[in-house]
């Protein structure tokens, strides 16, 4: 009778601890799931796309970016930007404008290929009060408008896909064509 007692005590032990673990464990994936998508980011308004009068194809495109309903802010200096197009256009890691001023867009405003290809933070639009409109930190309620280059396949009546993919969070994939007439500035849809 007593060997029986002790091994139901043990065996509910041994139960109780890997339920607790599980918990746990399930709790851990939750906090993990609303992390990262309660840092998330969204397009807001539209894109445009921009071209010099030389050329036939865009060189950059603006889009705005804010976090999306109760976000938490995002360290944008690390975001990955890629690019595609079905001209054969592609840069899975177009890297950002890396010096002391992010706001720098110089280079992602001449487009380019491969390693030349660029993305900046054009501007910062209501900062939270009391900090810099210059850092790459998006808040709640401000907005970014990044300036990625593109590669001269960006012509008339292509399909171009770039993807915003934060450290943390979801990516946001952005699916545009480029319009048959280009003109200086236009919208893409």
């Amino acid at each position: 009778m007593i060997a029986f007692v002790v091994v139901a005590a043990v065996f509910s032990y041994v139960v109780l601890g890997a339920g607790f673990f599980t918990s746990q464990t399930a709790q851990a994936t939750v906090h993990t799931g609303v992390s990262v998508a309660s840092s998330s980011i969204e397009q807001v308004g539209n894109m445009y796309g921009v071209k010099d009068d030389t050329n036939n194809y865009l060189d950059y495109v603006n889009v705005t970016i804010a976090l999306t309903a109760g976000g938490t802010p995002i360290d944008l200096s690390s975001m990955v930007v890629s690019y595609n197009d079905n001209n054969g256009g592609h840069n899975a890691n177009i890297k950002p404008h890396a010096g002391p001023d992010w706001f720098d867009c110089s280079r992602a405003l001449t487009g380019g290929t491969g390693i030349n290809q660029e993305w900046c933070i054009g501007q910062k639009i209501n900062p939270v009060t009391g900090t810099t409109t210059s850092g790459t930190i998006l808040d709640n309620n401000a907005q970014m408008v990044i300036i990625v280059g593109l590669p001269p396949t960006a012509t008339p009546d292509t399909k171009i896909t770039i993807d915003l993919q934060p450290v943390s969070g979801a990516t946001l994939p952005i699916l545009r064509t480029i319009p048959a007439g280009l003109t200086k500035v236009q919208m893409l849809f």
